[in-house]
């Protein structure tokens, strides 16, 4: 089995490699990622010399590298994605052209080379926005986005439908509530906010902190990209999430407690335009058809991923300077890692 991952060197993608390697060790994979400020190589140190896995690095919107990488794979998992809804807001243009310019190419590649499975990994956000009161999202839910990311993987959801329904390419879909783990970016709330504090760095909070989201520990989430790959039935679309809603004001006072810290430590911002209120996944069509269900519980996972930050200083302080877009060059320079 040869797997193509986009977006690979990011945060969900690399604990999605690191996590099917030890399961599937004759499965072999392509870790295909522009290395945009996302994507760090860094995240795969322990597994870039394994026989079994190899970096391209390359522009999912680029169609005829797409297609000469694409030759002999069997699978896609497609995690690449412009995904910050403030970059989106501020710049929208690399939003369009990833997501949705990047989706289309891969998608054709996908159809011309016979790829057996297209797994397109997208967000709750297309939804748009929940009341306090209304039911969580499902897979039957309309779609109704509020921002430009969210927009975007809308429209590349729908495009990848279409390859379904035009040309029966065997896509499935799963659409994933806020994941949090080692290795996230840290401009994102949870590993802002414990390296912000390990810093001793106040922590900026949106708003009234009221707004929800469901949470999961990326483990649980690509667990379920797994069974989604092996079982999921093609054309369909699975919702994803813990059933694990915390507002952003119960969050940074959970993380402020395990940490040692107090309120003063908080700092109000404006709040984000256009903030959604509440996101929530019904995940029951998961669980029912394909046995899955979360095993990490917030508390226990909130402290490892506080422990992983404390234990790994060196990684997110050369993530926040900038210095690991320099591993790249570092470890490949002209040899190995064929790019475009």
């Amino acid at each position: 089995m040869k797997i193509l991952v986009t977006g690979g060197a990011g945060f969900i993608g690399s604990n999605f490699i690191r996590q099917m390697m030890r399961k599937y060790p004759h499965y072999q994979f392509v870790n295909f990622d522009k290395l945009t400020y996302a994507g760090n190589l860094e995240n795969l140190k322990d597994v870039e010399n394994h026989p079994n896995y190899s970096f391209v690095r390359g522009d999912i919107a680029n169609m005829d590298f797409v297609n000469h990488v694409m030759r002999g794979v069997d699978w896609v998992v497609h995690f690449a994605a412009e995904s910050h809804v403030d970059r989106s807001i501020l710049e929208a243009e690399a939003f369009i052209r990833t997501n949705v310019v990047g989706t289309f190419v891969l998608l054709e590649a996908a159809r011309m080379n016979n790829v057996k499975r297209f797994h397109h990994v997208s967000t709750d956000e297309v939804f748009g926005s929940l009341h306090e009161e209304s039911s969580p999202f499902h897979e039957d839910t309309s779609y109704d986005p509020r921002s430009p990311y969210s927009a975007s993987k809308a429209a590349s959801d729908h495009i990848v439908r279409a390859y379904w329904h035009t040309h029966q390419l065997p896509i499935t879909i799963s659409n994933c509530s806020n994941n949090y783990g080692p290795y996230q970016f840290p401009e994102k709330l949870i590993p802002l906010f414990i390296t912000n504090l390990i810093e001793g760095k106040k922590i900026p909070l949106y708003g009234n902190g009221m707004n929800v989201r469901d949470w999961i520990h990326v483990d649980d989430h690509n667990n379920a990209v797994d069974l989604i790959l092996h079982l999921g039935k093609p054309g369909h679309t699975y919702c994803v999430g813990a059933q694990n809603e915390q507002n952003n004001k119960d969050i940074t006072y959970k993380i402020l407690g395990k940490m040692g810290f107090g309120e003063e430590m908080i700092e109000f911002v404006a709040d984000r335009k256009g903030h959604d209120k509440r996101y929530s996944i019904r995940p029951y069509k998961t669980m029912a058809e394909l046995g899955w269900k979360p095993q990490i519980d917030f508390d226990s996972g909130m402290a490892q991923t506080i422990d992983w930050y404390r234990n790994n200083v060196d990684w997110w302080q050369r993530v926040k300077s900038g210095e690991y877009q320099n591993y790249y060059r570092e470890q490949y320079g002209n040899r190995g890692g064929l790019s475009i």
